[in-house]
């Protein structure tokens, strides 16, 4: 099953809570209290954040952390980067020389046409949308049509 991690999915929601108040510098321990998420857990993720240029952090007495640039300006395909690494259906997937049948292989060239597909979907949604800041809702209309003729054809053979 293809599944986000618990760490990324808090992420998320961390970015969230900072998109929400851009111009706000937020502590640790304030975004702990405002999304529920343990404080040790917090700071670990806004460190990777940090590294992976997502956030900025400010030291001192009114220290603490910001979005490095706005929600619109971030993707759902960057936030899961920052936290697993390029996301790869395959290892075939993930670039060549990756797996050890690939000059044999049938269906890589297909894995990886489906693995670039799931990168744009990625790329095509924001942080903005994600935190429910867009007023427009991530669409995409071709996965759209395909999810509508899958049902029809499901209820065809009901």
């Amino acid at each position: 099953m293809l599944r986000i991690s618990r760490l990324t999915d808090y992420a998320t929601v961390l970015l969230a809570a900072l998109a929400g108040e851009p111009a706000r510098v937020q502590t640790a321990t304030a975004l702990a209290e405002q999304t529920h998420i343990a404080a040790p857990t917090v700071s670990k993720l806004l460190k990777q954040l940090q590294r992976a240029g997502l956030v900025t952090s400010t030291r001192g007495l009114h220290g603490g952390y910001q979005l490095a640039r706005p929600a619109a300006q971030i993707s759902a395909a960057e936030i899961l980067d920052a936290l697993e690494g390029p996301v790869a259906l395959t290892d075939c997937a993930a670039g060549h020389g990756n797996c050890e049948i690939e000059g044999s292989c049938r269906v890589s060239r297909v894995w990886q046409r489906l693995n670039l597909a799931m990168r744009r979907a990625l790329y095509d949604v924001s942080l903005a949308q994600l935190a429910g800041l867009d007023a427009a809702p991530a669409r995409l209309p071709a996965l759209e049509r395909e999810m509508k003729a899958a049902a029809g054809r499901t209820q065809v053979r009901s």
